[in-house]
């Protein structure tokens, strides 16, 4: 409840994917999400409260029943997203870190454990933000990922329709929307990840419940803000968080329950 006594209205947020939705950048850089104005619900860690999101976000929320566990988080977007989002809305976020690097679309399947950990996660949120006295308005998930099948030469097809059948499968478990941040280009080999942009771009275009909210990590590269091949310095983070985060938010108040 808000010091009104009204039930406290928020948008609930799976935040998943590979490394770089966990995030290899520097906390210290990131931006500061002012207090009451995005939060962190951990699932895995203390699913009994809230925590004002900071970085490195999720970097505790392991699962290793699941397989989605690992110990390198160390700066990542969702910040900046946060501080974005709330800027247009005025509705704070709360987070859940479901992340986990080198992973492929193969592993996000349907039954599978990591989108059955997933599930677990938004199940567990929900149930506590509604004991707790909120209100939540909107429910979706911002979805990074795509290196690996990349690497591994995944075709057009393929990827289309691994994508589709992870985003149905948590749309069937309540969510509302995905929200797509592309993959960038690999640093080395700037074209190696055509095929999987591509396929993101068109599964945007053609899913009506999925929405591509940023492109900026493929200008990374060329401005300098890689750390190796496939991972961004905390300022490329925070650019495109911020990117994605308006976005999103411009597409939430574009709905008619907005």
């Amino acid at each position: 409840m808000d010091e009104t006594g009204n039930r406290q209205i928020v948008d609930l947020v799976m935040f998943m994917g590979q490394s770089n939705m966990a995030g290899r950048g520097t906390a210290e850089q990131a931006p500061v999400v002012p207090a009451g104005t995005g939060y962190e619900f951990r699932a895995m860690t203390d699913p009994a409260r809230l925590y004002d999101i900071m970085e490195p976000f999720g970097v505790n929320e392991n699962n290793t029943v699941s397989g989605i566990a690992e110990t390198i988080k160390t700066g990542s977007m969702i910040s900046a997203f946060a501080i974005e989002y709330y800027k247009l809305t005025s509705r704070p976020i709360v987070g859940v870190s479901c992340s986990k690097g080198g992973t492929s679309i193969n592993q996000w399947q349907p039954k599978g454990s990591f989108l059955n950990d997933a599930i677990n996660r938004f199940n567990l949120a929900g149930s506590y933000l509604e004991r707790s006295g909120y209100s939540v308005k909107h429910k979706f998930m911002v979805w990074c990922q795509g290196e690996t099948d990349g690497d591994h030469g995944m075709s057009i097809a393929e990827y289309k329709t691994k994508l589709t059948a992870m985003i149905e499968a948590m749309l069937a478990a309540g969510l509302e929307h995905c929200y797509l941040i592309r993959t960038g280009n690999n640093r080395d080999q700037s074209t190696l990840y055509n095929q999987i942009k591509t396929a993101q771009t068109e599964l945007c275009g053609e899913h009506e419940n999925t929405t591509l909210v940023s492109t900026k990590f493929e200008e990374m590269a060329a401005a300098g803000l890689m750390i190796d091949a496939f991972h961004y310095t905390q300022k490329a983070y925070n650019i495109t968080g911020a990117d994605a985060g308006r976005n999103t938010a411009r597409h939430i108040l574009s709905l008619k329950n907005s």
